[in-house]
């Protein structure tokens, strides 16, 4: 007689709690069946051998995800920036640059995209996972949903090892500590090891440190080292155990998010660097962009924005703090760059690299805005805040010139505002700004040398975080499944890349995409944009008039939408909306459309988060 696995009739349980460890493989029990023969004896039964482990196919390559933070379009060398990033290059010349690829345009919300291939609002993670970041919305809540499973735990479950490891920023808040639960820290979310910071932030000398259920003590070394040490480490021990299982490797190193910090070996290898300024940053970043095909031929530069100052007018001593400021920025995206050579390095040296599939994506946003006017040590960002001004606060942010970069420095730790938009060149705005390029235009580098012939070539081709999941998928043979762990899964969102893969001309086959950060809003459609911004950029909302932020009216529906034909105008400078009212009005449509199927609405922004901060506050006191 044919009998099912015993397991069976204990899964309905799976409903309501997880029995099982994270690591079990559920779907593999629920779905074979027992095909031997039992009898009373023994001698006279069939055994039959169910593979509880399933194995990924014979040959199937290594993926490695790699994803910087804070990193504008034109930072880097490898699109055109001053910045010496030669790993980078080499990996892009080696592979492929894609020019026309897109995040979700800040932390939580990028990351939550890339691992589950859905738009951000779906998975509850319009913001973030913090309490005032957060909101008692479908789309705001900041709890990923066992129902939007990740590429770690469909690899996993095909029989790769997972590996996690630096900024993670997915867990909510009250679920942080030693005491779980679990389910939404990376263990949770499929990846067999973690290393890392759960937060948005850390001290790279000092960091908040996790591996895999608990928090460690760091060895006071720079964060990314002790990365780089523990990815090659997992990688050696997969090797030495099970030399031909394969593996996915997600590498999110807390650079270039603020606090910068690092060695002075590498920030004063820019000394006298910058002291030309942002202006000429941004004309010398434009021109290398064209001549290296990165950026339209045809395309023109943006105005400076009103309320960044011309460097020729700054005083010298602004001149000479600024240029620190930016020398320890590029100091730090280079050692980034190296460490990253480090890892890749490793793995052609012990013979992996061929049938290794890198995605390696510079930014999940933009360039920050975060460092305000004159750049951020140890002091509150806003004057007025708490009774500084503009000129106190100036005074002392010239003290601290010796500290940028240091270890005595705060998890705020940034450049000035002027660096923001010169590293986000060709673009306009900067992270969080959600209706601009400048929020979400970041550069993909795919690197696949068993699966790639081109090298060194380009793609235009629109893509959005939530491709990548579907492309490792595509490129693994790894079919999505209907279930994960007994949960029915919810449709992913993005489309494979690999269609463009071996064609530069193929058409695009990810035609639409909507951006929501803050209120912040576009969408996109086969070549057509429309955007409006929430709350507008001025010198109030950055704190540089040096009083209170001004009540805003909070009214969505007075806000002005702007209408931009990317295929001729790709960073935004000619505003078409009044010129073509009908396409703007077919395309906020579609946003509505959207925004009803994504739990977008409501819109939550920076006003809401003052006011849960508020209450945060004032519980802990």
């Amino acid at each position: 007689m044919k009998q099912k696995n015993k397991r069976i009739p204990y899964l309905p349980l799976l409903a309501g709690t997880v029995l099982l460890s994270a690591s079990t493989n559920v779907l593999a029990q629920a779905e074979q069946e027992w095909k031997g023969k039992i009898t009373k004896s023994h001698i006279t039964s069939t055994p039959y051998k169910i593979d509880y482990l399933k194995k990924a196919k014979a040959g199937s390559p290594n993926v490695v995800v790699i994803l910087l933070d804070d990193v504008g379009f034109g930072a880097s060398s490898a699109f055109g920036g001053i910045i010496n990033t030669p790993n980078f290059e080499a990996l892009a010349n080696n592979g492929l640059r894609y020019t026309n690829f897109h995040t979700a345009g800040i932390c939580s919300p990028t990351r939550s995209a890339l691992l589950t291939g859905r738009n951000h609002h779906s998975v509850g993670m319009g913001l973030f996972p913090h309490f005032y970041l957060s909101a008692d919305y479908p789309g705001y809540n900041g709890h990923i949903q066992p129902n939007k499973g990740t590429i770690a735990e469909i690899l996993r479950e095909n029989g790769y090892s997972t590996y996690q490891l630096g900024k993670w920023h997915l867990t909510p808040d009250e679920e942080a500590t030693d005491l779980g639960p679990f389910d939404r820290w990376p263990s949770g979310k499929g990846f067999d090891h973690n290393f890392g910071f759960l937060g948005g932030a850390t001290d790279q000398y000092k960091p908040d440190l996790v591996e895999d259920n608990q928090h460690i003590k760091p060895d006071g070394r720079h964060l990314t080292a002790q990365l780089t040490d523990k990815a090659i480490s997992y990688i050696n021990k997969q090797k030495s155990i099970a030399p031909d299982k394969p593996f996915f490797l997600y590498f999110a190193p807390g650079a270039t998010h603020a606090p910068h910090q690092v060695a002075k070996e590498w920030s004063d290898k820019y000394k006298g660097k910058f002291d030309e300024g942002w202006d000429a940053f941004r004309e010398k970043v434009f021109a290398n962009q064209k001549k290296l095909g990165v950026i339209p031929a045809n395309a023109v530069l943006p105005e400076r924005n009103d309320f960044i100052k011309a460097w020729k007018d700054l005083p010298a001593e602004e001149q000479h703090l600024y240029a620190r400021f930016m020398e320890v920025y590029a100091g730090f995206l280079e050692y980034t760059d190296y460490e990253v050579g480090r890892l890749v390095n490793h793995l052609k040296e012990t013979k992996q690299l061929d049938n290794t599939a890198i995605f390696l994506i510079i930014g999940d946003n933009g360039g920050s805005k975060e460092g305000t006017e004159y750049g951020v040590t140890n002091k509150n960002l806003r004057f007025g805040a708490e009774g500084i001004t503009r000129e106190e606060y100036k005074k002392y942010i010239l003290s601290e010139y010796d500290k940028i970069g240091t270890a005595n420095v705060l998890q705020i730790a940034n450049y000035p505002l002027g660096w923001a938009q010169a590293t986000n060149t060709p673009f306009k705005f900067w992270k969080s700004d959600a209706n601009a390029e400048g929020a979400t235009h970041n550069p993909l580098i795919v690197h696949y040398p068993n699966g790639i012939k081109e090298k060194g070539e380009i793609r235009t081709q629109f893509g959005h975080v939530t491709d990548l999941l579907p492309t490792i998928e595509e490129i693994t043979g790894v079919k999505q499944p209907e279930v994960i762990k007994g949960i029915k899964q919810d449709p992913i969102h993005g489309k494979s890349l690999v269609y463009s893969f071996g064609d530069a001309k193929a058409p695009e086959q990810h035609t639409q995409q909507y951006f929501t950060i803050f209120g912040n809003r576009a969408i996109y459609k086969d070549g057509w944009k429309a955007g409006a911004a929430h709350h507008p950029n001025t010198l109030e909302t950055f704190g540089f008039s040096g009083e209170k932020l001004p009540v805003i009216e909070n009214n969505p529906d007075k806000e002005e939408w702007e209408l931009y034909n990317l295929k001729e105008d790709f960073n935004e400078r000619v505003n078409l909306a009044k010129k073509y009212p009908e396409k703007l009005k077919e395309l906020k449509a579609l946003f509505d459309e959207d925004a009803a199927k994504y739990n977008i609405y409501p819109l939550i922004d920076v006003q809401h988060a003052a006011e849960r901060y508020k209450i945060q506050f004032s519980n802990k006191k």
